[in-house]
């Protein structure tokens, strides 16, 4: 990718970036109380006019000593301008304060990551998601995902559904093109994607295949939608290799699903599923590849989330390249007969059918 094959910065440049490094998480935190105190809300109702320190003070109930040095951090990392004793939103200001995607990012690294992230160079050393221990002795951060704090979930799902949920939308129409009527939804979540599929099409039938803890809530919502009998369940450890996937679907979907696991386990799921099918059966995959996308800060919120992975997750999984992922479809024994990149933020579609034998 050519985002990464060259150095741009001079040396000045370097050494300044190093520096932001060596105080990110000092950052980090700044900007997040700035905005969740009020602060930044105080500031940017000001206007052009700007506010003085001590007015802001008064509105936001805080001691002037806190929000003096939380200012002046913000001066620094450009969230705020002051002139003439007075502050004034500055455009990074306005997307902490305001911005969807940056709102679910800052959540997510805080509520869900950045305890565990402390256990990274252990994680990489043992190949175990050693930070998951800040919230319980799980395997995966799956197995616990519906006992977590209530803010840490609403967090976690908050950024699983950010990347997906705008490109259901525009897929809808592309899974269901050739006649798929009968879906296996591989790791279902929520139900999100299920019933998406139902609202688009009255004959499309679905299963969710996922821990029985996801399950619970898809079932949840399902019923209250009166969908009991379109979409239906099953309970699955999907990491047990001697788990067979049925048979019977004209197609199965994965959704930001396979990116929760090794090569290898990516690998031992897709030879399941080409078990399952039939010869003229389709997987379909709509994944994130920090190789493919239009933007460096994409490509860049991809890479870090991978670590997310590595200290919490699971320890052995990532946001892949297009590269390593295609390869493991290659390795289960399917082919890529149709790629579509760059959907929503940051997505790609595949559909893969069984290679043909020659001969």
């Amino acid at each position: 990718m050519s985002f990464f094959t060259k150095d741009k910065k001079t040396a000045f440049e370097a050494k300044e970036a190093a520096q932001w490094i060596a105080f990110g998480p000092v950052i980090f935190q700044a900007a997040r109380v700035l905005r969740n105190s009020g602060i930044l809300s105080v500031i940017e109702e000001s206007g052009s006019e700007g506010i003085l320190l001590a007015e802001i003070v008064e509105k936001v109930k805080l001691p002037l000593y806190g929000v003096r040095v939380l200012l002046e951090s913000g001066l620094s990392t450009g969230l705020v301008l002051v002139n003439d004793h007075k502050y004034t939103l500055a455009k990074t200001g306005h997307f902490i304060l305001n911005d969807p995607l940056t709102k679910t990012n800052m959540d997510f690294v805080h509520d869900v990551c950045y305890k565990g992230l402390f256990a990274l160079d252990k994680s990489i050393e043992n190949g175990r998601a050693e930070g998951l221990k800040e919230f319980g002795e799980w395997h995966t951060i799956y197995e616990g995902l519906s006992q977590l704090p209530p803010h840490v979930q609403k967090s976690w799902f908050a950024f699983d559904h950010f990347f997906s949920d705008d490109a259901f939308m525009k897929v809808l129409p592309k899974v269901y093109n050739n006649g798929v009527k009968k879906l296996l939804d591989i790791g279902g979540n929520t139900g999100k994607w299920a019933i998406a599929s139902t609202k688009y099409s009255p004959e499309i039938e679905i299963t969710i295949m996922d821990l029985p803890g996801q399950l619970n809530v898809a079932k949840s919502k399902v019923e209250k939608l009166g969908l009991e009998t379109r979409i239906s369940f099953l309970p699955v450890n999907i990491l047990d290799q001697n788990e067979k996937f049925p048979k019977g679907f004209d197609a199965i979907w994965m959704s930001q699903f396979l990116d929760c696991f090794s090569e290898d386990e990516i690998v031992s799921i897709l030879k399941r599923c080409y078990d399952a099918l039939d010869d003229n059966g389709t997987v379909i995959i709509l994944e994130p590849f920090w190789d493919l996308q239009r933007f460096e800060i994409a490509a860049f919120c991809l890479q870090q989330t991978s670590l997310y992975f590595t200290a919490l997750a699971n320890g052995t999984s990532q946001m892949y390249s297009a590269e390593t992922f295609l390869s493991c479809i290659e390795t289960a024994g399917f082919e890529v007969v149709e790629q579509v990149d760059n959907i929503g933020l940051s997505q790609s579609l595949l559909k893969c059918r069984k290679k043909k034998v020659e001969g």
